[in-house]
């Protein structure tokens, strides 16, 4: 085919497709370590890369109960989104608290080249860009952390943390014990120390990170100026949508504050509680060179993180990049092939008989009720 003298190609519409129980097989064969040191070497190259990308802020739908989110992302050869929820409540239903799935996409067709499920992918993103911050933030040679919230997430970063940073001894609290429990009982798999406390101030006494990641929808503070001590840096993940905090503002007083997207992070992070000339900075200038981080051991440093599009984008690649590379690519008919493009309502006729994929689920009843 050629216009204007100009020779194209016909490319066909493939859409490679991870599902859960396949994105859990490559971690399984990849291993855990593994994917988190690659999702966070994947963030690190595109961070550095931040002015060559289209950004904004994800888009949300707020209510009573929880947050259902869109989160877009592009360069000039691709662009990715992300579908994302946070509800507290949802163990109620036997469901996770957080639920994703994304689509990498290529700008010059538009052809969805990727469907991936999001939810094992997030938590592991989410950890890999906190290690990412705190080997740029914290001091050296960091060996304890604290985990205040021990839910879905908490996991993810310890290992994130052990992989990346070498931490050794994790203080564990969560005013659900069997959470801790929970916690306790999956680390000790890897052969990590742990230690439980009942209290957050108990958790957080002597050690040289803190990581808050609570899931309920509320203005708390978990995390209180009498707690910090010099050198402590700060990992803030659960505060992540407007009226959602975890750390009392006093706290990001006492050092500077990093985030990742600044217009998102005023807006969804715990600095939603300061004025908007409080000074904060983008972690991709530290990451280039551009700023300084950490200027003394004796600092406290704070990272204000709610989770940005670019992470996402990262991940998506990674999970790609695995599958193909341990051959568990799978497709996905997605978008119609048609041998005219033109004639969509062709299509149609063209599988009249084509067989149902699944018994459809009786009228008016979603089909994951029972």
């Amino acid at each position: 085919m050629s216009t204007n003298n100009v020779t194209i190609t016909p490319r066909k519409a493939v859409t490679q497709y991870l599902s859960a129980e396949r994105v859990a097989e490559i971690i399984n064969k990849r291993g855990i370590g593994a994917c988190i040191t690659g999702v966070a070497s994947y963030i690190n190259q595109d961070f550095l890369r931040w002015n060559s990308f289209d950004k904004c802020a994800r888009v949300a739908n707020h209510s009573d109960v929880g947050v259902i989110e869109l989160m877009p992302i592009a360069d000039d050869k691709s662009y990715a989104f992300k579908y994302v929820n946070g509800h507290p409540t949802n163990h109620r239903f036997n469901l996770p608290t957080v639920m994703a799935f994304g689509v990498l996409a290529d700008v010059e067709t538009g052809v969805p080249e990727l469907v991936s499920e999001l939810t094992l992918t997030t938590a592991i993103r989410t950890a890999a860009m906190s290690a990412v911050a705190a080997r740029a933030l914290a001091r050296d040679n960091c060996k304890t952390m604290a985990i205040i919230g021990n839910g879905a997430q908490s996991d993810f970063q310890a290992l994130a943390f052990h992989h990346l940073l070498g931490v050794e001894t994790f203080h564990l609290f969560d005013i659900d014990s069997g959470a801790t429990d929970k916690l306790e009982v999956n680390l000790a798999k890897f052969g990590l120390k742990t230690k439980r406390f009942s209290s957050t101030k108990g958790a957080v006494k002597g050690v040289d990170i803190i990581t808050t990641v609570t899931a309920d929808k509320t203005n708390a503070t978990i995390i209180t100026p009498d707690m910090i001590e010099p050198g402590m840096h700060i990992n803030g993940v659960g505060g992540d949508c407007p009226g959602k905090t975890e750390i009392h503002a006093d706290v990001l007083r006492m050092g500077p504050v990093f985030c990742e997207f600044e217009p998102q992070s005023r807006i969804e992070g715990d600095m939603q509680q300061m004025p908007a000339d409080f000074p904060v900075t983008e972690l991709w200038t530290v990451l280039s060179g551009k700023v300084v981080g950490r200027s003394s051991a004796d600092q406290v440093t704070i990272f204000d993180s709610v989770g940005f599009a670019l992470e996402d984008y990262s991940a998506l690649r990674f999970m790609r990049d695995v599958a193909i590379e341990l051959g568990m690519s799978e497709t996905l008919s997605l978008i119609p092939a048609m041998e005219n493009p033109k004639n969509l309502f062709g299509f149609i006729g063209d599988n009249a008989n084509s067989a149902p994929l699944a018994v459809p689920a009786s009228r008016g009843v979603p089909a994951y009720v029972s």
